[in-house]
């Protein structure tokens, strides 16, 4: 643990909306587990609470909206069944917060600093606002740009379907494949990937993405 720590990093404070459709919390839990791990994340840097809420410290801000989206269609994929057996969906609300951390502990709970009070007060801004995306940094000029962009791109993600999800999950996993190539992945025609890629408004959401990572890189310290 260190209390003098005055780096620069990301906290992503999140909840699974209609968590009560599932049959089984793990429908949602194991595959974001298995996500984390793939980000070599550590076990101080990430948790699980109540059966739908999580928080994850990101260690380079820029990269933060491409794991929000990473995480999007990890949610926006699972197929949930609400009580009465009828097919329902659910979704993710997820609030990005940028400043310093100031202090590690053993477990994210521990660790604090402008990051994750940032992260934490625009989770319940988004709450009460009934949005699922936005952000809070120490750059207010940013914070009304890409809050802006990300309501937009709201609107978007959150009518995802699944095959729309499980696109745009191939799309970030295979950045540099082709249509073609892409759809040999989910087992379609190029055609039907096309539709699918305008459908889902991927070019923009994407745009919105390097438009992210570019700021954050440019305001960084």
């Amino acid at each position: 643990m260190n209390d003098s720590l005055k780096i620069m990093v990301a906290v992503i404070t999140g909840d699974i909306i209609g968590s009560r459709m599932l049959e089984d919390q793990n429908q949602w839990i194991a595959p974001f587990k298995k996500l984390l791990a793939s980000w070599e994340i550590s076990a101080e840097a990430w948790k699980v609470d109540r059966g739908d809420f999580f928080q994850i410290e990101i260690a380079k801000p820029e990269g933060a909206f491409y794991k929000l989206l990473e995480i999007k269609v990890l949610i926006k994929k699972i197929k949930p069944v609400s009580p009465n057996k009828k097919a329902s969906t659910i979704d993710v609300r997820m609030a990005v917060g940028i400043g310093e951390k100031k202090y590690s502990g053993s477990a994210i709970s521990e660790s604090n600093g402008p990051a994750f009070i940032n992260s934490g007060e625009k989770f319940d801004t988004l709450r009460r606002s009934n949005l699922t995306a936005g952000i809070k940094t120490p750059w207010p000029d940013f914070d009304e740009e890409m809050n802006l962009l990300l309501n937009l791109g709201g609107l978007i993600m959150d009518n995802w379907t699944v095959s729309s999800a499980e696109l745009v999950a191939v799309v970030l996993q295979n950045p540099h494949s082709t249509q073609e190539e892409i759809g040999q992945i989910l087992g379609i025609k190029q055609n039907s990937v096309s539709g699918r890629f305008n459908r889902a408004h991927v070019s923009q959401i994407l745009e919105i993405e390097r438009m992210f990572r570019k700021k954050i890189k440019q305001l960084s310290p």
